[in-house]
């Protein structure tokens, strides 16, 4: 049996994002072409240690330690794939029970209150291994608001549907795997992008405390050479990995969620 939600396809070709049309394209590349001729001006008249020209840019992302690009992109992805893990579980413990979840609840909220560098300096004070420490941040930061997001979008399930499903005396297996997941899965992609764009910034703070590896190591190496073009190179790889990342999302969204362009 096919999933409760998925609509007749009816032999419809796939609906891809609107953001890939050459019009938005064309709009992006301008954009990005304006703020790039605007900075290598503002280089003629600022000294190079305030804002380096592209040409210094260039040099330094040639000089970039490759592999450190590769863990930080690996750590970040480890740590979400662990945080969604832990939070669908916990999302569907609280939605099954009103009991467990009066209780986690304020505890979720708790945790989304304390500041990044709170987390940081416990994982300091608690762990030894730089990995571990590392992960814990992710984890505790990103794990509540898949937490949040999941168990919101459970709520939002039409009672009519729940009901509908519920008549066929399905398991509870089958209630979240026909009805309960495809739905959720508008709201499981949003909370992948929002955490996307949080782990990438809170993963570079994170290894700046004792990593000897990683783009947050490979700024404070950049800080303590006075080197801003350096830190302009790596800033610009930050910005490309999560670029990256949330394109993989976007495609991901509108390959699976298509068939909402058509309805």
């Amino acid at each position: 049996m096919g999933s409760f939600l998925a609509p007749p396809t009816m032999g419809e070709s796939p609906v891809w994002p609107r953001g890939l049309s050459l019009g938005l394209r064309r709009e992006t590349f301008f954009s990005l072409l304006l703020f790039a001729c605007a900075w290598q001006i503002a280089s003629y008249f600022a000294p190079p240690y305030v804002i380096p020209g592209w040409q210094a840019i260039g040099k330094s992302l040639l000089h970039l330690h490759m592999e450190w690009i590769a863990v930080t992109a690996v750590r970040v992805l480890f740590s979400l794939l662990l945080s969604f893990g832990l939070g669908a579980l916990l999302a569907m413990l609280m939605y099954s029970s009103r009991a467990f979840e009066r209780y986690l609840l304020p505890l979720l909220k708790m945790l989304m209150a304390v500041p990044v560098l709170c987390w940081i300096l416990f994982a300091v004070l608690w762990f030894r291994g730089v990995e571990f420490r590392i992960a814990f941040v992710l984890v505790i930061i990103c794990g509540p608001i898949f937490v949040i997001d999941l168990l919101d979008g459970m709520k939002g399930v039409l009672r009519e549907w729940r009901e509908m499903l519920r008549s066929l005396r399905p398991s509870k297996f089958q209630f979240f795997q026909k009805l309960i997941l495809p739905a959720i899965l508008p709201a499981v992609l949003t909370s992948w992008k929002v955490n996307l764009s949080l782990a990438v910034r809170v993963v570079t703070i994170a290894e700046l405390v004792g990593a000897t590896s990683g783009i947050g190591y490979g700024l404070v190496v950049a800080q303590g050479l006075f080197s801003i073009a350096d830190i302009f190179a790596w800033t610009l790889v930050l910005v490309v990995i999560l670029l990256v990342a949330q394109q993989i999302i976007t495609l991901l969204e509108d390959r699976l969620l298509h068939w909402r362009e058509s309805a």
